[in-house]
């Protein structure tokens, strides 16, 4: 197998999401304060200068060094990595020095100073990849102590410096290609890298390799080198580490002009367990191939070409040097053939022990006088694996798909197979690929699930099937396939409907990116599903895949699944569902949020980051295992009923209480007190516009309970409206006068307001006669009554007149409520009348009664 170029660029996964704002810096003292004079400097003993210390103290508030020259930048992900690529940076700029990677890549850094990146001991990966660096300091890079990979590559270095790696203990990737040194090896530039696996040096500009290139390195994996130019090599340059895990060469110029230096290149570099690739050749001639004997005599097993253009000749000339060699892997990859395939003459070339070909990115030139392979049988008829990718190919013809006889492995993908031509590729001649068991034809314009599965049913050992990014549009409603078939691969099609066309066998299935709303097929055997990228609402039917283990159904139209429906699947464990458009319920999150945390039995494979809320609008964009939603929000209902039988319980306290300290009672006499006073007033001020006095119509109002309306009636009314003359009043020669009484019954004006009528009445009496009972006190009329007379006439705002009291049997102040604290002071400091049993008395009381009305004195009794 090939191995790949140890470049960082490629390697360091960066992330933009997120900026740190901590920046740590670091000051050097012996330019922090260069503005100061000569003469401030000695003066050791006094105060630096204001103006001196301002610029330091607004580099440390800025996050700036005390170099003014050089930027920021504050691109760093939670992870710590710090992408400032492409920035149009001039200098190194400041990071935070908790940074575990810095990518600095396509910038317009010239120079690295000794100290731009102090204080980086944490830093593991630094890309300078594509700037245009020319100068290290040979200390730039001694705090770096935890570094692990170093990419200086496409810059204009043009010497190396052992220095710069000295401290580099830890480093294991190091790449320096596409730099203008032109000599490696002149000094032991590696010699303290113990630790370093894979290293790339070389370039366009790379003219002699010397003994001491790779001196020190002990425990070199992966070598990659670009001579293209070279023209000086010592011999035994690169020998130094074996055995090797793979070599890279770009040794274009000596295979044309020096085949002696490529071929001691080669010596030096080749062992049977090392993987040789070797990179931008022009094979044109017998003369050109060469330098690949050596590798035939060091017993080569694992070759690839990269970027190869090669000749009918050149190519006789490679298969007759490696006859007999116990070539494994074969491997083509950008290669340009010019000749018309004629290769006949190598046709007694030994390759039995060939396992593998791969081919890659092939252009003939003349693809119309290119000869068909039929007499390769020598090379078709070992390889138990064959890849032919990306290469235009719209067919293999029958007969050369016969001579693949041990064929098990075969990938056409990303070619111009049709239907029409696939029938031919997949020959159904007894015997054709009778030990084929993976097929990949993914990639082509293959538009019929009938006639493919026809063509693989005769295969009894297939068991992959990959025939995804076809033009699939729809499924016969039955098919054939292979019993053996396991694994079948539909995605990057047009599906819109699934049928029982597929095969019950089946362990993995992928549909993904299709469009499918729905799977409704029983499958039985299936371990694993792939739905991801269609059209799903809801996850399928877990009954209809009893064994299933895995499923993915990211990037759908998902809006929320539950805990039910992954019971549905008997032997469920891992999914991933994520990047679909979650409406964030409190159900569907705290059962997400359980499943992130590894609660639930479902693990979710695919990471929290992938599960966003898309609703309800104030959650949109937020990860869904970073929010929380309050009690209130998530159990509305029940926060409701709590809310409203709270309410309830204390509105009944509330009301028990007031009731129980006559609130009520305050707040409408508060109420009809006022709306009494506003009316009294307006008549007033409606007197005194008309200058005129108030009338007073009546001499008393009497305020009674209507159980002792017979009292009044009976007894009050006649003895003061209709008095009759007594013996006594004869003898003091009086004649009593009658009295005029307000009644309600009888005087208060039907329709209007009750508070008005009695504060028209008060207003229009001189005196209120309150004739009190149990029954006054019992009785919810009389106590209305009693509660605006106790305002009117006990807020000091009256003629002066007080209240004339007549008891009817005997009550004491206790009897009278608590709220009427004014009438029970009244009752306590005021003599009233008592209305007497006695027949013989009730003389002497009507008396009393009657001069209190008239206001000629007042009797005790």
């Amino acid at each position: 197998m090939s191995c790949s170029l140890p470049l960082l660029t490629s390697s360091v996964n960066l992330h933009k999401e997120l900026s740190l704002s901590v920046v740590f810096v670091t000051l050097n003292p012996s330019t922090s304060l260069s503005g100061t004079s000569a003469k401030q400097e000695s003066m050791g003993q006094q105060m630096i200068p204001l103006f001196t210390l301002l610029p330091l103290l607004l580099s440390l508030c800025g996050g700036q060094s005390s170099n003014p020259g050089r930027p920021s930048c504050r691109s760093c992900d939670l992870h710590l990595s710090c992408d400032c690529s492409r920035g149009q940076f001039t200098h190194v700029p400041i990071v935070t020095s908790r940074a575990l990677t810095l990518d600095l890549s396509f910038n317009n850094i010239t120079m690295v100073t000794d100290v731009d990146l102090t204080g980086h001991e944490r830093l593991r990966t630094l890309s300078l990849h594509g700037n245009r660096v020319a100068g290290i300091h040979p200390a730039a890079f001694d705090s770096l102590w935890s570094l692990e990979e170093l990419d200086l590559s496409h810059n204009q270095l043009t010497s190396l410096n052992p220095d710069w790696f000295q401290e580099l203990g830890a480093l294991l990737r190091l790449n320096l290609l596409h730099n203008p040194y032109r000599c490696v090896g002149s000094s032991p530039v590696f010699h303290g890298l113990v630790r370093l696996r894979r290293l790339a040096f070389g370039g366009p500009a790379l003219e002699e390799i010397k003994m001491a290139a790779l001196s020190g390195v002990t425990e070199l994996e992966t070598l990659t080198v670009h001579a293209n130019n070279l023209s000086r090599y010592e011999s035994g340059a690169l020998s130094y580490v074996w055995p090797l895990g793979c070599v890279t060469l770009s040794l274009h110029g000596p295979f044309l002009t020096n085949m002696a230096l490529a071929s001691a290149v080669l010596r030096d570099v080749s062992y049977p367990e090392t993987p040789i690739v070797l990179e931008d050749l022009h094979l044109i001639g017998n003369r050109s191939t060469q330098p690949l004997r050596e590798l035939a005599k060091r017993r080569v097993r694992n070759m690839t070409f990269r970027n190869l253009s090669v000749s009918d000749e050149a190519t006789v000339s490679v298969i007759e040097i490696l006859d007999g060699v116990p070539l494994t892997y074969f491997s083509l990859d950008g290669v340009t053939l010019t000749g018309e395939g004629r290769w006949e003459k190598a046709s007694w070339a030994d390759f039995h022990s060939i396992d593998e070909f791969f081919i890659q990115n092939i252009v003939v030139l003349d693809v119309f006088k290119f000869v068909s392979l039929l007499r390769l049988k020598f090379l078709l008829q070992y390889p138990r694996r064959v890849s032919v990718i990306n290469s235009r190919m719209f067919v293999i013809p029958c007969d050369t798909t016969f001579l693949m006889s041990s064929l098990q492995y075969l990938d056409l993908s990303d070619n111009l197979l049709t239907d029409m031509t696939l029938v031919e590729t997949l020959c159904s001649k007894r015997g054709a690929l009778k030990d084929l068991r993976v097929l990949n034809i993914s990639g082509n314009a293959l538009k019929s699930l009938s006639t493919l599965s026809r063509l693989v049913e005769r295969l009894h050992k297939l068991t992959h099937l990959d025939i995804s990014r076809n033009f699939y549009s729809s499924m016969p409603g039955s098919c054939s396939w292979p019993s053996t078939l396991r694994y079948l691969n539909i995605s990057g099609a047009k599906l819109t409907t699934i049928t029982p066309c597929l095969p019950k066998t089946l362990e993995v299935l992928d549909l993904s990116n299709n469009d499918l709303q729905g799977v409704t097929v029983a499958l039985p055997a299936l371990r694993e599903l792939r739905l991801s990228g269609n059209k799903l609402l809801r996850l399928p039917p877990g009954s209809w895949f009893p064994n299933l283990q895995n499923l993915t159904v990211q990037s759908n139209t998902l809006n929320m699944f539950d805990r039910s429906d992954l019971r549905s699947f008997p032997r469920l464990q891992n999914l991933q569902a994520g990047q679909n458009k979650f409406v964030c319920t409190c159900d569907f999150m705290a059962f997400l949020q359980s499943s992130i945390r590894g609660d639930e039995d479902v693990r979710l494979t695919d990471g929290e980051e992938s599960y966003i809320c898309d609703s309800p609008f104030h959650l949109q964009g937020e990860p869904v295992g970073q929010i929380y939603l309050s009690f209130v929000l998530c159990h509305r209902d029940l926060f409701v009923s709590l809310c409203c039988g709270v309410a309830l319980v204390v509105g009944i306290l509330v009301c028990v209480l007031l009731w129980r300290l006559h609130a009520l009672w305050y707040l409408r006499m508060m109420w009809a007190w006022l709306r009494a006073k506003h009316s009294s007033r307006r008549r007033r001020r409606l007197r005194n516009r008309l200058e005129s006095e108030a009338l007073l119509s009546y001499d008393a109002f009497v305020s009674y309970s209507e159980k002792d309306a017979g009292w009044v009636e009976t007894f009050l009314v006649p003895e003061l409206e209709e008095p009759r003359e007594t013996d006594e009043d004869s003898v003091n020669h009086t004649d009593p006068r009658p009295l005029t009484l307000c009644l309600h019954k009888r005087d208060f004006l039907p329709g209007h307001w009750i508070m008005d009528n009695i504060m028209s009445a008060m207003e229009r009496s001189r005196r209120t006669v309150f004739v009190l009972s149990q029954n006054f006190v019992q009785s919810d009329w009389c106590r209305y009554e009693l509660d605006f007379s106790h305002f009117w006439l006990f807020d000091g705002d009256t003629r002066g007149e007080p209240a004339i009291l007549i008891l009817l049997e005997p009550l004491s102040k206790d009897d009278v409520p608590k709220r009427f604290c004014k009438l029970r002071k009244l009752m306590s400091s005021t003599t009233y009348l008592e209305w007497p049993q006695e027949e013989e008395r009730r003389g002497e009381f009507w008396r009393s009664l009657r001069s209190a009305l008239r206001g000629d004195g007042e009797e005790d009794e």
